[in-house]
C-alpha cells in the first residue's frame, strides 16, 4: 500500500544513489567554477532531507495510523540505503575508517535482516532507545565527516559502539519474541 510514509521511504531510497554520486564527485562542483565546501553542502543537504523524510514517515505513520507491512519492510531498508550510500563514499574519498564502516554496514544488514524475518513470522521487533540513539550519533557522524569537520572520526568510533550495542540489544529482543511465540 502506498500512502504518504512510504512515499517517503521511497524517496530516501532514490536520494541514496544521488548522496553516493555527489560525494564521489566533488570535482563537478569544483571543475564548475564552485568552491569544494559547496559540494558538502549539497551532500549534506540531501542527507538532510534524507533525515527529515526518515523522521517523518515514523511519527506520520504512528499518528495517522498509516503503518503497513510494506512500510515496516522498506523504511529501515532506505535508512540503510542513505546510510551505507553515506559511509561507503565517505569511506572511498578518505574520510571514513573502512573498519568502522565494515562493522557498521556488516551490523545494518544483518539486523535489517533479522527485522524482516520477524515481520515475515508475524513478530513485532520495536526499534528500542538505544536504536534510536545509534541512528543520531550516525547522523551526526555522517554530518561531520561530510563537511570535514573536526572530530568526525570520534563521532564515527562512537557511533559504532552504539552500532554495536543496539545490535547486540535486537538479537536479545528478537530472541526473546521469537521464544515467547514458540510457547
Amino acid at each position: 500500500m502506498l500512502n504518504l510514509p512510504n512515499t517517503l521511504a521511497f524517496i530516501r531510497i532514490l536520494l541514496a544513489p544521488l548522496l553516493f554520486w555527489t560525494i564521489l564527485n566533488e570535482s563537478f562542483f569544483t571543475d564548475s567554477g564552485y568552491h569544494i565546501t559547496w559540494a558538502y553542502y549539497f551532500a549534506t543537504f540531501i542527507f538532510v532531507i534524507a533525515s527529515v523524510t526518515d523522521f517523518f514517515d515514523g511519527y506520520i505513520a504512528r499518528e495517522w495510523n498509516q503503518q503497513t507491512k510494506l512500510g515496516a519492510i522498506i523504511d529501515p531498508l532506505a535508512d540503510k540505503m542513505i546510510t551505507i550510500a553515506a559511509f561507503l563514499g565517505l569511506m572511498l574519498i578518505g574520510e571514513a575508517s573502512a573498519w568502522a564502516i565494515y562493522i557498521i554496514i556488516i551490523r545494518e544488514l544483518f539486523i535489517t535482516g533479522l527485522r524482516t524475518v520477524a515481520v515475515s513470522e508475524g513478530l513485532d521487533i520495536k526499534a528500542s532507545w538505544a536504536g534510536k540513539v545509534k541512528t543520531v550519533a550516525q547522523m551526526v557522524a555522517i554530518g561531520f565527516l561530510l563537511m570535514h569537520w573536526p572530530f568526525g572520526s570520534e563521532l564515527l568510533w562512537f557511533a559504532v559502539a552504539l552500532t554495536l550495542y543496539s545490535g547486540f540489544e535486537y538479537l536479545w529482543g528478537f530472541r526473546t519474541a521469537f521464544i515467547k511465540d514458540k510457547k
